[in-house]
């Protein structure tokens, strides 16, 4: 008999997250059984921590309920012919160490995947992340060489990738993030400016700086302000991904305007929201061409690691605040 350990959410959070909003439990899980549906075991090995967890957990959760999240697991036991014991797979069963599946719900890493290569990378830069910046700069941005691509958050699991995928694709590629040392990352990833949208003067000063003819895609993850300012730079018939909103996502009161009709108007603006479950039927295209580009050196990742299932909480409050760069995961 294994005792599971879960974090749930006892409370809605209310403005930013806090650590007394979660709760963490033990769950007894039966033993497997021959001919059920029950028939895989399986230990969390690294969980993830998003963005998308602060508003989703409002539309989708009761409290109570264990916290939404993607995992990395390992099949501990399997009377499943699918799923081989030492098998890793990704799931969405949220924020805990062991659970019971029928297999119907887990994607097997792909066979290609090398032993060199850290296995949390499927929650990151080869995993939703990454699909997520592939499948925005291709379908919404649909960018094209030459071109001027900007991207906010540009050091997080998102926009790091958006940024060295715009440079595969022939690309000029303007990133912002919130500390000096998020800059400097940026450069090392063969950004072509970056700034600290946090000690900029104006930010309408800093991204007018950055490309003084204006932007053909804007890849926003921020929304909010840096999306008002923005939308005024774009280039006539310019494109943009709408792919989050994070600087509005814990606020106790909406924010409120300027609003986007008039530049969207007279600049012929194209400006589309995306959820990259859209493209699940091209799930292993994108995952591949990941994989093969990570090998290749082309796209470089960063992992901050939290160890510990006990520091969940600390670890999705700390990626809220920005603290790390690249993809945030929690080592079990």
């Amino acid at each position: 008999m294994v005792i599971a350990k879960a974090w749930a959410l006892k409370k809605h959070f209310d403005g930013f997250p806090k650590t007394s909003d979660f709760d963490l439990k033990k769950i007894e899980l039966p033993d497997l059984k021959d001919g059920g549906e029950q028939k895989l075991l399986l230990a969390s090995v690294f969980l993830s921590v998003d963005p998308y967890m602060r508003p989703y957990s409002r539309r989708v959760m009761k409290e109570g309920d264990i916290m939404i999240g993607t995992q990395v697991a390992r099949v501990v036991e399997s009377k499943n012919p699918a799923f081989a014991v030492g098998a890793f797979v990704v799931c969405d069963r949220g924020w805990r160490t062991h659970f019971i599946s029928d297999g119907k719900d887990l994607q097997l890493l792909p066979s290609s995947w090398p032993e060199s290569l850290p296995k949390s990378l499927a929650l990151g830069t080869i995993g939703m992340p990454g699909l997520t910046a592939y499948f925005g700069l291709l379908e919404i941005c649909k960018m094209k060489p030459g071109e001027t691509v900007l991207v906010n958050a540009a050091a997080g699991a998102v926009g790091s990738v958006v940024g060295q995928l715009a440079k595969i694709g022939g690309c000029r590629v303007v990133g912002c993030a919130g500390s000096d040392d998020k800059v400097a990352y940026l450069k090392t990833l063969g950004f072509d400016e970056a700034f600290n949208y946090k000690t900029v003067k104006s930010l309408d000063e800093a991204l007018r700086k950055a490309s003084p003819d204006g932007y053909d895609c804007f890849f926003d993850n921020v929304g909010g302000e840096f999306a008002s300012v923005a939308i005024n730079q774009m280039k006539k018939y310019g494109r943009i991904a709408v792919c989050g909103a994070i600087s509005q996502y814990n606020d106790s009161v909406p924010q409120k305007g300027p609003y986007v009709q008039i530049p969207m108007i007279f600049k012929e603006l194209r400006m589309e929201g995306f959820i990259v479950s859209r493209w699940s039927n091209r799930r292993e295209e994108g995952l591949n061409a990941l994989l093969k580009w990570v090998m290749e050196g082309k796209v470089k990742y960063h992992e901050q690691v939290t160890e510990g299932f006990e520091n969940m909480p600390m670890a999705f409050i700390g990626m809220l605040k920005g603290e790390n760069i690249g993809k945030a995961v929690v080592k079990v």
